[in-house]
């Protein structure tokens, strides 16, 4: 796989076909989560791989109003085991970890010609009783997981210039 070229044709997608994901496909954007870094390599998470067409319809609702949601064959929500764990820098651990294994895989996803949408806008609580996820755990994302309908353009994104400083912030 060429990593940049997967982040340059990577998009959000919101309109997904009923095509089912093979089981070889969903394994290897797991695997991409599995294989990913976290803090002091401690994997404090779960990864629900929710495929029940009910569950999904109840997602969608507790994703406030992203109707593409369950159009996807797959839902994934990546969960943080230990939220009150913070690293020295401040930053919570659970927060990070999740953030590096979403982007593997979404990243993966591409790779195996699936779309995916990180959500971040979701009632959480919601999800939570939908997903019989214990109280002290938090769900950081979740992302529907299939085969594209549609063929989104890029977005525009800053220049190198305008994000980018060298040797201090300036």
């Amino acid at each position: 796989m060429d990593v940049m070229y997967a982040i340059q044709v990577r998009r959000s997608i919101r309109a997904y076909k009923s095509t089912p994901v093979e089981e070889e496909k969903l394994s290897k954007v797991l695997e991409a989560a599995r294989l990913s870094p976290s803090a002091r390599n401690l994997q404090e998470w779960k990864f629900i791989v929710v495929k029940n067409e009910i569950k999904r319809e109840q997602l969608t609702k507790a994703s406030l109003g992203q109707n593409f949601v369950g159009q996807a064959p797959i839902i994934l929500a990546a969960c943080g085991k230990e939220p009150e764990s913070i690293m020295e820098c401040g930053q919570h651990r659970y927060t990070v970890d999740l953030s590096i294994a979403m982007s593997f895989m979404v990243l993966e996803a591409v790779e195996q010609g699936l779309g995916t949408c990180w959500l971040g806008r979701f009632d959480e609580k919601r999800v939570k009783e939908i997903l019989d996820i214990p109280h002290e755990v938090r769900v950081v994302a979740m992302t529907p997981l299939g085969y594209s309908d549609e063929n989104p353009a890029q977005r525009p994104r800053k220049s190198i210039h305008q994000i980018v400083s060298y040797d201090g912030w300036s």
